[in-house]
C-alpha cells in the first residue's frame, strides 16, 4: 500500500516523514527541499504477532507494511507549472491514497510560505491544485469518450459520469464528495483522479495542544472540512513523533505514558489508513513465521492466498480457519481442532481481520 505524503513546504511533511519511517529524509526551513519523492517502508503495528510468535515460538516476525511517499510541497499554481508543480502531481497519481499535513500550530521561527497559518485556506490551495489538474486530464478524457460515442453507444453511461465529476470539479469541489453507486464508483476510479483518491487530513499541532488532548481552534476548522469529503482527521506533533522515533521499544512506551498518551502518531494514522481504505489484516502462523497480509476487506479466501503466492490461488481446495481471539483463549490449535473452533472454508468464503488461516492447496 502506497501513501503520498503532501502540503505545502514547511508544514512538517519532512519531519514526520522522517519519524515514522527513520529514513532520514531531507528537512529544512525553506520550500523544495524535498523534489524526488522520498520513500520510507513502515511496519504496521499489530500486538497479536507478538502473541502468536509467542504461542508458535516462531523463528521470525513479519509485519505487513506501508509505503510513505513524501511528495515535495506544492504551491499555488503547482497545476501550470509552479514549483516543478507537473512533476509534484504526477508523483501523487501513483498513489493509493493521500496523506494531506495541515500546519495547525504557531511558531515565528519557521516561515509559512504564504505568510499566514489559516489551515483551511492552506486545504483550498492544495485542493484547488489538484483539481485544476483533473479537470485538464478530463477535458482529454470526455472529448475521446464523445468521439467513440459515435461506434459506440455504451460509452454514454462513462460520459455521464465523467460530465457529472466535471460538472463538481468546477464548483470548486473535490470528486470523493461525490455520491456514487457500487458500479460508478470502480468506473471513477478507473479515471484514476488526483480528487477521488481518499485522503486523511493530518493536523500537525503544537506540542502543548496535543499534551491539552483538546483541539485547537485551526484542528476544529480542519475536521469540519473533511466531514465534507469524507475524509478522516488525525492529529498528531511531528516534533514529538521524531524524539519518539529516536527511542527503543521499552523507552518509547515510558515515554507515551510520561506525555499521557495511548499510542504514538504512527499508529493513530495507520489505523485511519486502514479505516479509510478498508483494509484488514489475516495472519499466518507457525514454527518459521507468524505474519500479516493485509487485504480489503470482503476479498475471498482463494484471492487472500494470492497475496502469500499465485500458485497457492490457482490451487486452492480450502482454509483452515480460525478467529484470533478463539485460538488465544484456548491455547493451541490442537484445542481449538478438539473444540471444532478450526472451520475448513471454501472459494467464497470472506476472509475476516484476524483470521487466523493455514490454506490448502494443490498445484
Amino acid at each position: 500500500m502506497k501513501l503520498g505524503i503532501v502540503g505545502l513546504p514547511n508544514v512538517g511533511k519532512s519531519t514526520l516523514f522522517n519519524a515514522i519511517t527513520k529514513a532520514g529524509a531531507e528537512s529544512a526551513n525553506y520550500p523544495f527541499c524535498t523534489i524526488e519523492p522520498n520513500v520510507g517502508v513502515v511496519a504496521v503495528p499489530d500486538k497479536r504477532l507478538n502473541v502468536l510468535q509467542e504461542l508458535y515460538n516462531s523463528q521470525k516476525l513479519v509485519p505487513t507494511a506501508i509505503e510513505f511517499y513524501d511528495i515535495a510541497g506544492l504551491v499555488r499554481g503547482a497545476s501550470k507549472g509552479e514549483g516543478l508543480g507537473n512533476k509534484f502531481l504526477g508523483h501523487i497519481r501513483e498513489v493509493a491514497a493521500i496523506v494531506h499535513v495541515v500546519r495547525c500550530f504557531i511558531d515565528e521561527n519557521v516561515v509559512h510560505v504564504e505568510g499566514k497559518i489559516a489551515p483551511l485556506s492552506d486545504i483550498e490551495t492544495i485542493n484547488l491544485e489538484l483539481i485544476y489538474s483533473d479537470l485538464e486530464m478530463l477535458e482529454r478524457r470526455i472529448d475521446k469518450t464523445r468521439k467513440g460515442l459515435k461506434a459506440d453507444k455504451s460509452l454514454q453511461g462513462e460520459l455521464d459520469l465523467l460530465e457529472r465529476i466535471n460538472g463538481v470539479l468546477e464548483s470548486g469541489q473535490s470528486a470523493r464528495t461525490l455520491d456514487l453507486t457500487e458500479e460508478e464508483d470502480r468506473l471513477a476510479k478507473s479515471f484514476n483522479l488526483l480528487t477521488y483518491k481518499p485522503i486523511i487530513y493530518v493536523a500537525n499541532v503544537s506540542e502543548d495542544d496535543l499534551m491539552s488532548g483538546e483541539d485547537n481552534a485551526y484542528v476544529e476548522a480542519v475536521r469540519a472540512h473533511a466531514a465534507t469529503e469524507k475524509a478522516e482527521v488525525v492529529v498528531i506533533c511531528a516534533k514529538i513523533e521524531q524524539e519518539i522515533a529516536e527511542l527503543d521499544e521499552e523507552d518509547r512506551i515510558a515515554f507515551l505514558s510520561d506525555l499521557g498518551l495511548d499510542e504514538a502518531g504512527l499508529d493513530k494514522l495507520v489505523h485511519a489508513c486502514y479505516h479509510l481504505l478498508d483494509l484488514i489484516s489475516f495472519l499466518t502462523a507457525g514454527p518459521q513465521e507468524v505474519r500479516a497480509w493485509t487485504i480489503r476487506r470482503g476479498t475471498k479466501a482463494p484471492q487472500a492466498a494470492g497475496k502469500i503466492h499465485s500458485d497457492i490461488e490457482r490451487g486452492f481446495i480450502r482454509a483452515e480457519t480460525i478467529a484470533y481471539e478463539d485460538l488465544i483463549k484456548v491455547g493451541t490449535m490442537a484445542h481449538a481442532k478438539e473444540k471444532g473452533l478450526v472451520r475448513l472454508e471454501g472459494k467464497e468464503y470472506e476472509v475476516k481481520d484476524g483470521d487466523v488461516i493455514l490454506f490448502r492447496f494443490n498445484v
